[in-house]
């Protein structure tokens, strides 16, 4: 049986957890220091994330405060698949009246 960790990688997955840390703090954001600390790596390695999830719209920096959020790229994500499950769940419930509705 192969090692069901044989593809990970830790840049990718330290990435994956910058935005998870990043998840709720909107309003004010988070210091490149605090997910330094927070992901147990050097500053320079969340510089670079920073600069990756910035370039494709996943974070944005606050000018105001040189923090970071989450960016629209990443919450437009969120909101299709929300979107889509909503969708779904009324055309579930249309084929659930169309069987049960009497003739």
């Amino acid at each position: 049986m192969a090692d069901k960790h044989i593809h990970d990688n830790s840049s990718q997955r330290r990435i994956l957890d910058a935005i998870l840390m990043l998840a709720g703090q909107e309003m004010h954001g988070l210091a490149p220091k605090d997910l330094a600390t927070g992901l147990k790596v050097s500053p320079a390695s969340v510089t670079r994330d920073l600069h990756n999830l910035k370039s494709v719209g996943f974070v944005e920096q606050i000018g105001e405060t040189g923090r970071y959020r989450l960016g629209p790229a990443l919450v437009r994500i969120s909101v299709a698949h929300a979107t889509a499950l909503m969708r779904a769940a009324q055309r579930l419930e249309e084929i659930r009246n169309r069987y049960s509705s009497e003739p």
